[in-house]
């Protein structure tokens, strides 16, 4: 019987982002937050007020906010810097590249707002591409939780991990649905969430819950299909990645992100070094966002539990 996952009480990830720093500066006295003016967006507010002396408002000044994070981090303090995901990466890329990957420096850029459910603030604002463009920097760890509760782990996973990270997460509430404190989270490990023997969804983010409720559905038509949560975009787990390759005929994959640089690029790299497969891809195909609401967006971008079903008898046909 394949355990069913429910929903805990939906939240947003960002809230998790929040709750996570919390308790790792709680734990450790190196840790340092920074904000470019959106404290309350990023869920920093605790932070700030429960250590003021450790936190600093930056303004309007992403780039300089970067910079400043690679000196502190020069000093042994442990920096996370929060930002919106377009601002994090599009604003800032030549000042990570240089002040943070470059000499690995010691710091966490927190993302929030990524994807198309950030909504009714439009294309300017979904940052689609983000994956692809940490992903390429020497040294980057790229790790995208898929609810509040995990949001939290790898933050705190972050807190000890050596070296730049890009935790990447969201602003609207979402189902909560994996353990407070699941054992089986480790960065750079992907996370077996449902066994099966017709095929593999490999998800991240947001779409893994999507995912869940495809691979329940497919099972009420009789197929036994699997579902991964890749949560670690690099360093990517190729052997957890490829053990799924070998044993189904099926590959699917599913991202709130650009078709391009992401997740199905991850597996179908995977796939061509070890075991040529078809890889079925459900994402953002080549194209900006707008604005609208968060379901209403993933229902038109083809970011749906029914969008992962049909891609996966669209799999199942070719092979």
């Amino acid at each position: 019987m394949r355990p069913r996952f429910i929903d805990l009480g939906a939240k947003d990830t960002r809230s998790g982002f929040g709750v996570g720093l919390l308790e790792a500066a709680q734990r450790d006295s190196r840790i340092v937050a920074l904000s470019a003016d959106l404290m309350g967006s990023v869920k920093m507010e605790a932070f700030a007020k429960h250590f003021p002396e450790r936190f600093f408002q930056a303004g309007v000044s992403e780039a300089n906010m970067i910079g400043v994070a690679a000196g502190l981090a020069t000093t042994g303090l442990i920096p996370f810097v929060g930002t919106f995901a377009n601002f994090a990466t599009g604003r800032v890329y030549d000042q990570i590249r240089q002040s943070v990957c470059y000499s690995k420096k010691n710091v966490k850029i927190a993302a929030s707002h990524a994807g198309l459910t950030l909504g009714e603030d439009g294309a300017t604002h979904q940052m689609l591409e983000d994956i692809g463009m940490m992903r390429g920097l020497p040294e980057m760890t790229v790790i995208s939780p898929c609810d509040f509760n995990q949001t939290r782990l790898a933050t705190l996973a972050a807190a000890q991990w050596e070296g730049p990270v890009y935790l990447r997460f969201g602003r609207p509430v979402v189902p909560n649905f994996t353990p407070a404190d699941d054992p089986s989270f480790e960065i750079g490990k992907v996370q077996v969430l449902l066994s099966g023997t017709d095929g593999v969804i490999f998800a991240t983010g947001h779409m893994v819950w999507h995912a869940l409720q495809a691979s329940y559905a497919l099972e009420e038509k009789g197929l036994s299909i699997a579902v991964v949560n890749v949560h670690t975009l690099k360093p990517v787990d190729e052997m957890g990645i490829l053990s799924w390759l070998e044993q189904t005929p099926v590959i699917v994959t599913a991202e709130e992100h650009q078709v391009h640089n992401g997740l199905g690029d991850i597996i179908s790299h995977i796939s061509t070094k070890y075991r040529p497969r078809f890889v079925e891809r459900v994402a953002v195909q080549d194209t900006f966002g707008e604005s609208g609401k968060p379901d209403e967006l993933l229902q038109k971008y083809g970011l749906t539990a029914h969008h992962i079903i049909a891609a996966v008898e669209r799999a199942i046909q070719r092979k």
